[in-house]
């Protein structure tokens, strides 16, 4: 078990937020602090990490940090409110630095009310290319931030469960997992894979045109039809497969005769896109409830309306 913070640690968590709140990035050795603190609270949790309701469960963030403000300001703060992150977190987006930071803290101090899960960008070979390494070499003049935030990355639960039925991951299903007890084998303290079951469960993609496995246009992970979504549910006793990593105009969007759920969580994504975001509240009796949301205001930010594919992201 991690030590448990002190007064004065819980003080400075709570400075760290505040500054934080108003998209301030902290010091690079507040960073270190940071991220030395969350690796030791993910390095007890479960690559199928357990949840209880009430929860509010979101997709993809992608450094968008007004937007972040404005989930919260929808959803409610933590504590008052629980919350699942399934990933993706930096990349894309112009506040990636602040965003993580953020919901690390938040993570940190208050962390059997937060849970917060590995997206495929949470990853040094993608987020080397997408933004986050010259975003924290653009705000500090050297590495040392992406290396420390990188780091805790390898650290982040894969998977997520929430009262034993609704299962929430960032990517999706993998032909080399049938059961769960699968996922909790794996050795997820690495860089993600190119291939094989910890890469599926970051990278693969539903598609309601097809049954069984196929070949994903991004490159890696799969697509699955209805019929390996209702063998995994079926198998595993599940109500709900949720997840992340695809852009959906609405914010969110059900496949598989309801059975999967795609969750969005970035708004305007990319600035240009003009979609909807949305979260999942999910409440004592697992009754879902979705709510949408728009851009929070900002100025000084491109736009544009063109909508990119979902391999994009």
């Amino acid at each position: 078990m991690p030590p448990k913070l002190t007064s004065s640690d819980l003080g400075n968590f709570d400075k760290y937020i505040e500054q934080l709140w108003q998209c301030k990035p902290l010091a690079e050795n507040d960073v270190k602090i940071l991220c030395d603190k969350v690796k030791e609270i993910l390095a007890e949790e479960n690559n199928v990490t357990t949840v209880k309701a009430p929860v509010t469960v979101c997709g993809d963030i992608h450094g968008q940090f007004h937007d972040l403000i404005e989930l919260f300001r929808i959803g409610g703060k933590p504590p008052d409110t629980n919350y699942l992150f399934m990933g993706d977190y930096v990349d894309r987006g112009s506040n990636s630095v602040e965003t993580v930071s953020l919901i690390f803290s938040l993570k940190v101090r208050f962390k059997d009310r937060v849970t917060i899960l590995r997206g495929n960008h949470e990853n040094r070979e993608i987020n080397k290319i997408y933004g986050f390494y010259d975003e924290c070499y653009k705000k500090y003049g050297n590495e040392n931030v992406w290396k420390y935030f990188t780091d805790v990355f390898l650290y982040l639960p894969l998977t997520a469960l929430i009262e034993s039925q609704l299962f929430c991951l960032h990517g999706g299903l993998s032909p080399a997992i049938e059961n769960l007890d699968q996922i909790r084998s794996l050795n997820r303290f690495q860089e993600l894979p190119h291939e094989g079951p910890m890469c599926d469960l970051l990278w693969s993609d539903p598609d309601d045109q097809r049954t069984g496995w196929g070949l994903s246009p991004r490159g890696a992970g799969w697509t699955w039809g209805h019929d390996i979504t209702e063998k995994f549910i079926h198998q595993n006793k599940l109500k709900l497969i949720a997840r992340a990593h695809q852009l959906v105009m609405d914010g969110y969007q059900h496949v598989h005769n309801k059975k999967c759920v795609t969750i969005f969580s970035a708004p305007n994504y990319c600035y240009r896109c003009g979609n909807q975001a949305s979260i999942m509240e999910v409440d004592d009796g697992l009754k879902l409830n979705y709510m949408q949301f728009e851009p929070a205001p900002r100025t000084n930010e491109p736009h544009a309306s063109r909508r990119v594919p979902d391999y994009f992201l």
